[in-house]
């Protein structure tokens, strides 16, 4: 079945030549994709040597496929991982979906389409004001 291993274990593997990676508590061995990562080498072994990248891994936002892919890759599990309860987790991504609603509310980019289209109806106004009553008050004063 699947290895148990140890976070000590896991951070011994944090080379190019040997890279393990520890996502939601299981160990993956990702030393063969390296060089395939969309996001580069660099990423990888980067999360790698941070310990666990399971906040990497999700803030970045993979695709099913992506999840799926890592089954291939997986060699074990941690010692003494406990999952994370979901019930707050989708609390704080609704209460982070609210808080990014109320950052950039729709009025405001309202506001940003209104605002130049009154400005330019003031310019034409001003313009036509300026160019033809002008002239029409000018001419009058000429009879």
């Amino acid at each position: 079945m699947s290895k148990i291993y140890s976070p000590s274990e896991v951070s011994l593997h944090t080379s190019k030549k040997d890279c393990w990676l520890i996502i939601h508590g299981k160990v993956y061995d990702v030393t063969n994709f390296l060089e395939d990562h969309p996001g580069g080498e660099d990423a990888l072994l980067h999360a790698s040597a941070s310990g666990d990248a399971t906040e990497s891994f999700e803030d970045v936002g993979h695709s099913s496929s992506a999840t799926s892919m890592m089954e291939s890759y997986l060699i074990g599990s941690i010692e003494g991982y406990v999952k994370a309860d979901k019930a707050p987790a989708a609390q704080n991504s609704t209460q982070k979906a609210a808080a990014a609603a109320a950052a950039s509310p729709s009025s405001s980019s309202f506001l940003d389409f209104l605002l130049p289209l009154i400005v330019l109806a003031f310019a034409f106004a001003a313009w036509y004001y300026l160019t033809f009553q002008a002239k029409a008050k000018t001419g009058h004063q000429e009879l």
